[in-house]
C-alpha cells in the first residue's frame, strides 16, 4: 500500500503540514536510534518508516497541544521493542566467521568514535538499559525526555543507566563480521548489478520472481510488476552506477550518484527464495543510511 496523502482541506491539515515539517529535520535522527536499537541500519530504517506510516495514519487522535517529536520516537521505540521481540538480535546463524569481501573498506566516520563504539556495544543490552543508553548518552536526550519515550519514571531511567553503563564497561570491543553469501547468491547479485547498469530490464526480469514484492523508502510498496521501478531509474536526472558492497557484514547492493565523483548514496536490499529475487528494498532516497552505518565496504564504479 502507497503511504496516504494528506487531506488538501478541513481541520486536519494544519497538523499534517506540521507532521511532514517535523518528519523532514527528524528522520535521520529516528533512524540512528532505530538502527542502533534494531542492530542494522536495514532493519532500523523498515521500523522507522513503519512508525512514521503508522504515526501518520493516527493523527487524526494526536492532541495537538503536545510537542510531535517525542510521539514520533515513542512509536518509533515500541516499533523497536516489537522488532526485537519478533526476531531477537539477528543474525545468530549467520555470525560465523566469513572471508573479508574483496572492495575499498569506506572509512566514512561521521559520528564521534566513543559515541560509534557505544552504539555498537549497546546491542548487547536488553531493550530498556539499550534504549535509556542511546537516548541519554548517545542522542543527549534528558532524564525526563527519555523516560517520556520508553514510558518509565526518571528514577526507572536512572537504574537502567547504570545498569547499562555498568555492563558496557565490561565489554571487550567488537569487530562486526561480514557475512558471506552462498555462490548462487552472489552470482545472482552480480548479474543483478551488471544488468542494471546495463539497462538489461528485460535480462534482470529474468533473475526476479513473477509476483516480487517491492519497496522504495518513502515512495512505494506493492508488487514490482505494477511500479515503475525500472522506468524511472532510467529517467533519473543524475548519472547513476550500481556496485556491490556490504552493510554492517550484509551483502547488497550499492548505488553510486555522480557529485563530481561517483558517491556511494544508497542501499538496495535483496531476498532470495529459490534461486529468483523475490523482494527489492530500495533506500536510494534515505542518504543517511550509510551516514549511521558502523561499518560498510563498498566496491568502486568505473
Amino acid at each position: 500500500m502507497n503511504a496516504p496523502s494528506a487531506p488538501l482541506s478541513g481541520s486536519f491539515e494544519p497538523r499534517y503540514r506540521t507532521f511532514l515539517e517535523t518528519v523532514a529535520t527528524l528522520r535521520p535522527r529516528l533512524h540512528r536510534y532505530c538502527a542502533r536499537m534494531t542492530g542494522s541500519v536495514l532493519d532500523g530504517e523498515d521500523v522507522a518508516q513503519e512508525a512514521l506510516f503508522r504515526a501518520y495514519r493516527s493523527l487524526e487522535t494526536f492532541d495537538t497541544s503536545r510537542p510531535l517529536a517525542p510521539w514520533l520516537f515513542r512509536i518509533a521505540h515500541h516499533g523497536c521493542v516489537d522488532f526485537l521481540r519478533r526476531r531477537g538480535v539477528r543474525r545468530d546463524a549467520e555470525s560465523a566467521v566469513a572471508e573479508p569481501a574483496e572492495g575499498v573498506v569506506d572509512a566514512f566516520e561521521p559520528v564521534a568514535p566513543l559515541e560509534r563504539a557505544v552504539e555498537h556495544l549497546v546491542l548487547a543490552l536488553p531493550p530498556k538499559e539499550r534504549a535509556c543508553v542511546l537516548l541519554k548518552d548517545v542522542l543527549d536526550y534528558s532524564l525526563e525526555e527519555t523516560a517520556e519515550l520508553v514510558g518509565s519514571t526518571v528514577g526507572g531511567v536512572k537504574a537502567a543507566l547504570n545498569r547499562g553503563r555498568s555492563k558496557l564497561a565490561e565489554l571487550p570491543p567488537v569487530t562486526p563480521l561480514i557475512s558471506t553469501p552462498s555462490a548462487e547468491r552472489a552470482q545472482l547479485l552480480s548479474l543483478y548489478v551488471d544488468r542494471f547498469n546495463e539497462r538489461d530490464w528485460d535480462g534482470l526480469r529474468e533473475l526476479i520472481s513473477a509476483d516480487a514484492q517491492l519497496r522504495v523508502a518513502d515512495r512505494y510498496v506493492g508488487k514490482l510488476v505494477d511500479s515503475p521501478y525500472f522506468t524511472t531509474y532510467a529517467g533519473w536526472p543524475t548519472p547513476w552506477r550500481l556496485s556491490l558492497g556490504h552493510v554492517e557484514g550484509e551483502p547488497v547492493v550499492v548505488v553510486h550518484l555522480w557529485e563530481q565523483g561517483w558517491k556511494a548514496t544508497g542501499v538496495v536490499r535483496f531476498e532470495v527464495v529459490d534461486e529468483q529475487i523475490a523482494h527489492i528494498s530500495d533506500y536510494l532516497l534515505c542518504p543517511w543510511m550509510l551516514e549511521h552505518a558502523a561499518s560498510r565496504v563498498v566496491t568502486d564504479v568505473n
